[in-house]
């Protein structure tokens, strides 16, 4: 790796590295994209519909979000192997305001449902690129703490965008939303060009023993079938809580208030907890997060249908939140890991692929089960087969933990 000790290079060592000093550097940008990003995707359906959509085109619509990041996971991982990741959080913002800007005036449907479907692409990018530069900048020993810490910055943004924007949308309508999220987009890229640019040298590595994207992930072929299925079950439980306790609260007789005020108690209980996540799994292993984070998430979710009104509905939500929050950083923990030094960002487009397809397939796996057997019924399966789950999850990430073990003791 490359970099001076300042920004946690390869002459980084634990005496001198204080992550604080990569705190605005990294984390900066992604709370302002997050910010951004989570004011202006709540509102995309509502304007799909002023600009004359169905309610089930204006569903579509918004689904081009979730389609953008998948179908752009592989290409961003070589796109940023190409031009690294300082050059492509630089485009991604970049392209994001502008994209924002499109969706702000957007004079048709069909214009807006592009803005949302680069959206989708530009935020892949970001977020693939930003896993890569902390892996550089931070010292393996607080890998882990570094990028819950990331992880956890993204919960941030996510929560103070929508609440910032919402006396904006309330004077000036829904479009200002979209600029709100281009302002952000503008202040994360005058941050992000004060990046140093690191991994130079693995990235020259790599062009010069060029190989394509599926011949490195077939070379990473067991990883991605045993930790990378893994990932998927994490992330395909968290969309589904996402996506069925709103259901189960309107179908128990919620209001929108009600549902809306469970989600920011949660939102508040993960924020609480990504820093002691990253501790943990720096100091005993990523297996004691990574398996409760499935198991609270699958048991949350069969409880669920035995709760009835706000208050039990909250506190199946909380137990949940609380999995989620420990699970912060899991993901991106485990994708640098196993991670190659040569051709990494390659490997890490497609184990991020791996998590969005189960951020894609969770909801939709559990909407047919809805359609055959019922809400409840559904929703008790793919609680316990989440439970399952993370019996698999406990096998390979705490194989992973023991090889880490083994590699740390090696000299050199």
């Amino acid at each position: 790796m490359s970099g001076p000790a300042g920004v946690g290079g390869p002459h980084t060592t634990a005496g001198e590295f204080r992550l604080r000093s990569v705190a605005i550097s990294a984390y900066g940008p992604t709370v302002l994209e997050a910010m951004g990003y989570g004011a202006a995707i709540p509102i995309v359906p509502l304007l799909a519909r002023e600009l004359g959509a169905s309610v089930g085109q204006a569903a579509l619509v918004g689904a081009l979000l979730g389609v953008g990041q998948v179908t752009t996971s592989l290409p961003a991982g070589a796109l940023i192997s190409r031009v690294g990741e300082r050059r492509a959080m630089v485009a991604a913002s970049a392209v994001g305001a502008a994209v924002a800007l499109l969706g702000a005036w957007s004079p048709h449907l069909i214009v807006l449902a592009a803005a949302t479907l680069i959206t989708g692409m530009t935020w892949s990018v970001f977020l693939l690129a930003r896993q890569g530069f902390m892996i550089d900048a931070v010292p393996s020993h607080l890998r882990a703490r570094a990028l819950s810490s990331l992880g956890g910055s993204h919960r941030v943004g996510m929560f103070l965008g929508p609440l910032l924007a919402v006396p904006l949308i309330s004077t000036f309508g829904p479009r200002v939303a979209f600029i709100f999220s281009a302002v952000m987009s503008i202040l994360a890229l005058g941050l992000v060009l004060q990046v140093e640019d690191l991994g130079v040298d693995e990235r020259r590595a790599g062009l010069a023993d060029p190989a394509s994207v599926r011949a490195v992930l077939w070379g990473h072929r067991h990883t991605l079938a045993t930790l990378g299925l893994g990932v998927t079950a994490i992330n395909g439980l968290r969309a589904l809580r996402m996506s069925i306790v709103p259901l189960w609260g309107d179908h128990v007789g919620l209001s929108a208030a009600q549902i809306s005020l469970i989600f920011a108690v949660s939102s508040l209980v993960e924020i609480g907890l990504f820093y002691p996540a990253g501790a943990v799994m720096d100091r005993l292993g990523r297996a004691w997060v990574a398996v409760p984070t499935a198991v609270l998430l699958g048991l949350g979710l069969v409880l669920l249908p035995l709760t009835h009104d706000f208050g039990q509905v909250l506190a199946v939500t909380v137990l949940m939140a609380v999995g989620n929050g420990l699970g912060s950083g899991i993901v991106i923990t485990l994708g640098a890991d196993t991670a190659p030094r040569i051709h990494r960002a390659k490997y890490l487009g497609g184990w991020r692929l791996f998590g969005d397809i189960g951020m894609s397939g969770g909801p939709l796996t559990a909407g047919g089960l809805i359609a055959i057997v019922g809400l409840a019924p559904a929703i008790v399966v793919v609680g316990a087969a989440g439970m399952v789950a993370s019996g698999w999850i406990g096998w390979w990430v705490a194989a992973l933990d023991r090889s880490r073990r083994v590699n740390e003791r090696m000299p050199g």
